[in-house]
């Protein structure tokens, strides 16, 4: 079983099971704002940016809602949890990443918002918190020194520990996940993980680093867990081969946090069934743009 630390407070974490689809019968009206980061994308996969509040349709659980809150190329403050995998897997990379990792945090730092800032975690068999959100890089290069990759891969727990600190932090709330792998010492599980994230309004950004290309080694099952996990919460997950693909992977991740749109409503005639979770769809009004954000979040039930 995989063990969850937090140095500063050694917090135990909570989480809650999913329930199970239903049919549609009740509609309710829920106060609570719903926001979604959303990434626009024409055919060619290139950031599109300049659209208005009027371009974008939004449906919860199939019924259109009225958007109450739109900002292009939001300036809200960006908090990053920086979660890095230190199995014993990942020992001929380590330094590659931590050094590729500083120089992201250095880019982010650099532009945008003053009050932007990373954390960072590190997971092997346990989860552990090396240095709160800061916007030092001198602070982030310490936490670093001195890792060593040892142990198992406790994935879903680091998922679970990095969303329950950025579900504290005001604004934008991104987790950027370096892993070669899936879970094998967690405590916890895919689903809960999962909707962990979802509770935290979290984007989960994921790196597959050094992937294996033979289809007899690779895990395919973590490589699905990452895409889940990527897709259902408005990121990405990027495959990339360690050194230059490496840093292209921070750049096209620090790109598309800089051309974001924040979309929010307030729920309302939603249709509710069993499951607590709201399926979100965001559409353009140009067909040929795409729109990339959260699959949902989980609100009322019957």
């Amino acid at each position: 079983m995989g063990r969850i630390v937090d140095t500063l407070s050694r917090r135990t974490l909570l989480t809650l099971p999913l329930a199970a689809a239903a049919q549609e019968i009740v509609f309710k009206a829920d106060v609570n704002l719903v926001r979604l980061l959303v990434t626009v994308k024409n055919p060619a996969g290139e950031l599109v940016g300049g659209l208005e509040q009027g371009d974008f349709r939004v449906t919860d659980n199939g019924a259109p809602q009225t958007i109450s809150l739109f900002e292009r190329r939001t300036a809200q403050p960006l908090s990053v949890a920086l979660t890095l995998d230190i199995s014993g897997s990942t020992a001929t990379s380590i330094k590659y990443q931590s050094d590729s990792l500083l120089r992201f945090a250095k880019a982010l730092f650099a532009d945008g918002n003053p009050e932007d800032s990373a954390a960072l975690i590190t997971f092997n068999w346990e989860v552990v918190r090396r240095s709160d959100f800061t916007r030092r890089l001198n602070r982030l290069e310490g936490a670093l020194r001195g890792i060593k990759s040892e142990a198992g891969t406790s994935l879903y727990d680091a998922i679970l520990l990095s969303t329950d600190e950025l579900k504290r932090r005001e604004g934008r709330r991104v987790l950027v996940l370096i892993t070669d792998g899936g879970d094998t010492t967690s405590s916890t599980d895919f689903h809960k993980a999962l909707e962990a994230a979802h509770q935290a309004d979290a984007v989960i950004y994921s790196i597959l680093i050094v992937p294996i290309t033979n289809d007899a080694g690779r895990n395919v099952g973590g490589e699905n867990a990452l895409t889940q996990f990527s897709n259902g919460t408005g990121g990405r997950v990027f495959l990339p081969t360690i050194g230059a693909e490496l840093d292209k992977a921070f750049a096209t991740i620090l790109r598309d946090l800089r051309t974001q749109y924040l979309v929010g409503y307030y729920p309302k005639a939603v249709p509710l069934t069993k499951n607590r979770f709201h399926t979100v769809k965001v559409a353009l009004t140009d067909p040929t743009l795409t729109a990339q954000t959260r699959t949902g979040y989980y609100g009322a039930a019957l």
